[in-house]
């Protein structure tokens, strides 16, 4: 052995040296500040070893190496330009050397090799990858870019247009489909990584491949003319930019930084990678989008926790096949877990399973399924009209129409009709699940589990536990809803739960602003400009003002002093002239089909009617950044409260739940992250402009008391990641 660490070995075996990387304080390899230092010192020896036939770096681990440590890249963010820049100069270094060395060098990739580990990988003259490893370079989901050597490197290796699509949108690549574009040499069983290291070794000393010409590839500037430099960057730019937008600079970064080097050699354009990498990591996005991925691996360790006292869940059921029910039979049936799909009339099922075939036919037409996949999900589907296929069920959906005593009758029935250990939930966004469970025998073996539409997309899944919720309960919905791989966040309730109840806060905001002469078009577009996907009218009609009039009845009715807002609210309004939103065509806007066949939105001139109707002193124009206020402070205020009143464990699952339940931007990093970039004390004065509004825009004690202090929600990005208050 001439080195063992606590992150990686290296021996001389029949003259090939062999470096393992093998964490002993971890599950997985990352290339943390200890993993770095130690292969300096490998990376040394590696040198004095002229004479050796080759290089293998592999993994003891389920994985290769799954990136770089971000917490430790934290505190670089913040640090001086100069000391990120030299920390990038040392890591550079340390793979040109490896890249370098006299002898060739292979990396056998299994599992995940992202980011820093596949830059490694990179940096060895060929990548050799078992048939189930993924590769890729997914920083531009942190809102930065590739920073040892990966935006020089690909694009050499794999040419510019493909370069552009892994590192810009930060996909995952499996192994296949990086052996067509050129980014592994080979795709073979894990039995065969080693043989075949040895086979190219073999090659190289036979002269069969030579070593200095692929090595030229990949440090010499691309081979490309001006104009097709120039061709490729504007089409790249063209297609990136407009799908990046505005608020996320990294993947238009990225383009530029590949264009600005792509004339020069592989020392000459690894510094300007660094400066675009620096430049990068000091924004605001960098920021938000680390602590988005950092709360979301704190999700992962709640949720962790709670399945500890989980129940399997082998059999699943869903009541009621509409949209919902639908949408919850393919989640589950995709993910593995049969469900049995029940409702009293045979056109509801055969309308739930419409919407599984149009889910899977989307999948297929996409290349993400094949037939007998789609055949497999469709028989692990039990469309059922009576109970009769309930004997082994051992969770239940409940997702019949929005009506408590509809929803306490289903419940009861069901639970004569389920073993007594079965778990019961209630698919609701509004009613009060403490109420449902009065109809029960057993309502410890009840809660709620509240999915987003649709289904498919929505990652969030809140889990409501009742005053009687078992810890069983609660714990056997986390993982079934983990299995269908979701994200649950466990809440507490009350009316319209964590993200319901925060929404209803901003559509409060939003229906005071219209009263006193907002324009809806004026508001989304400032909203959008905010960051939104949509601003809150069309958001409105999306979700249906019928359903949105029965929810924002419920939150009145729940915080009279903040949500009511009396008779001629905008919404009601919109629903008393049967204007539903897109489910008839007609809401703010009106709607007409595209060429996909996906509703588009237009101005209506009689939605504008309908608006004008409860504006009794006219219409006026607002500025963007009052508009921004008048609709964020309610939501922010009321995400605080939250917290406050134990409705969600942390202001880390806070910021999640609306990310993921309702599209907050996320590079914003969540409501209360917003806040503190904020500053406490300048979201309490602007808070206070509109006091004369009323309590939905009075700061909590708390709030003013971290305003005082001079503290936030967050302390720092770790305290972040914890969901730890200052």
């Amino acid at each position: 052995m001439l080195f063992s660490g606590n992150t990686q070995t290296l021996a001389l075996r029949e003259n090939v040296l062999e470096l393992i990387f093998d964490s002993q304080s971890s599950k997985v390899n990352v290339l943390n500040k200890e993993a770095l230092a130690e292969l300096g010192d490998v990376v040394t020896l590696l040198e004095q070893h002229k004479d050796a036939s080759g290089l293998i770096v592999s993994s003891a681990k389920s994985s290769f190496i799954v990136g770089a440590d971000i917490t430790e890249f934290l505190g670089y963010f913040s640090a001086p330009d100069k000391e990120l820049g030299d920390m990038l100069n040392r890591v550079n270094d340390l793979f040109n050397r490896i890249e370098d060395l006299p002898y060739p060098t292979v990396s056998l990739i299994n599992g995940d090799a992202q980011g820093g580990g596949f830059e490694i990988c990179l940096a060895t003259d060929f990548r050799l990858a078992e048939s189930g490893a993924k590769v890729g370079l997914p920083e531009v989901k942190l809102g930065i870019m590739p920073g040892w050597g990966g935006s020089v490197r690909l694009p050499r290796l794999i040419g510019i247009d493909n370069a552009v699509e892994w590192m810009c949108t930060g996909s995952v690549k499996r192994a296949p489909a990086a052996l067509k574009e050129g980014a592994v040499d080979a795709v073979v069983t894990a039995d065969q990584l080693a043989p075949g290291a040895q086979s190219l070794f073999a090659q190289c000393a036979d002269g069969k491949i030579d070593i200095n010409k692929r090595r030229a590839l990949k440090k010499s500037p691309l081979t490309l003319s001006p104009l097709e430099l120039g061709m490729a960057y504007q089409s790249a730019l063209g297609v990136v930019g407009a799908k990046a937008g505005p608020h996320y600079p990294s993947p238009v970064t990225i383009i530029e930084t590949i264009k600005s080097h792509a004339g020069l050699s592989r020392d000459e354009a690894l510094p300007m990678e660094s400066a675009s990498f620096v430049k990068l990591a000091k924004t605001d996005v960098a920021e938000s989008l680390v602590g988005i991925f950092l709360k979301d691996q704190h999700l992962n360790r709640i949720a962790k926790k709670h399945m500890a006292a989980a129940g399997k869940v082998e059999q699943a059921a869903v009541l009621g096949a509409g949209i919902m029910g639908g949408g919850v039979a393919y989640q589950s049936a995709s993910n593995g877990v049969p469900i049995v799909m029940k409702d009293i009339e045979q056109s509801a099922l055969d309308a739930g399973l419409d919407e599984v075939g149009n889910l899977l036919n989307k999948q297929l037409t996409r290349g993400k399924i094949k037939p007998a996949g789609m055949a497999d999900v469709l028989n692990a589907i039990q469309p059922a009209l009576s109970y009769g296929e309930f004997n082994d069920v051992n969770l239940v959906v409940e997702a019949v129409v929005e009506n408590p005593k509809i929803k306490q009758s289903v419940l009861a029935e069901v639970e004569q009709n389920v073993s007594d250990d079965t778990i019961i939930t209630t698919n609701t966004s509004t009613i009060s699940v403490n109420l449902l469970s009065s109809a029960l025998k057993r309502p410890e073996n009840f809660c709620g589990m509240h999915f987003f539409n649709p289904v498919h997309r929505m990652p969030l899944v809140e889990v409501i536990r009742a005053d009687s919720s078992s810890e069983k309960a609660i714990a056997t919905t986390v993982a079934y809803a983990k299995a269908m791989r979701k994200t649950p966040i466990v809440v507490n309730d009350c009316p319209g739960f964590l993200v319901n109840r925060i929404l209803f806060a901003y559509f409060s905001g939003f229906d005071k602003l219209i009263a006193d002469g907002g324009n809806p078009q004026q508001i989304d577009k400032a909203m959008e400009k905010f960051g939104w996907p949509m601003g809150p009218a069309y958001l409105l009609d999306v979700v249906g003002l019928d359903t949105g009039k029965h929810a924002a009845a419920v939150m009145a009715e729940g915080f009279p002093d903040r949500m009511s807002s009396g008779e001629g609210s905008v919404i009601d309004a919109m629903y008393n002239a049967k204007r539903y939103g897109q489910k008839n065509g007609i809401g703010f806007y009106k709607y007409e089909l595209d060429r996909k066949g996906k509703p588009k939105k237009l101005p209506d001139p009689d939605g504008d009617a309908v608006v004008h109707s409860v504006q009794p002193s006219g219409q006026k124009e607002f500025e963007t950044s009052e508009i921004i206020e008048r609709l964020m402070i309610p939501l922010s205020i009321e995400t605080a409260r939250c917290v406050e009143d134990n409705i969600v464990g942390s202001p880390a699952e806070a910021d999640m739940g609306l990310v993921y339940g309702v599209g907050f931007p996320p590079f914003k990093g969540g409501a209360l992250h917003h806040v503190d970039k904020l500053g406490l004390a300048k979201f309490c004065a602007s808070a206070d402009k509109y006091e004369a509004l009323g309590p939905l825009y009075h700061p909590t004690d708390s709030m003013r008391e971290m305003a005082k202090n001079n503290t936030g929600f967050y302390a720092t990005h770790t305290s972040a990641a914890k969901g730890d208050k200052s």
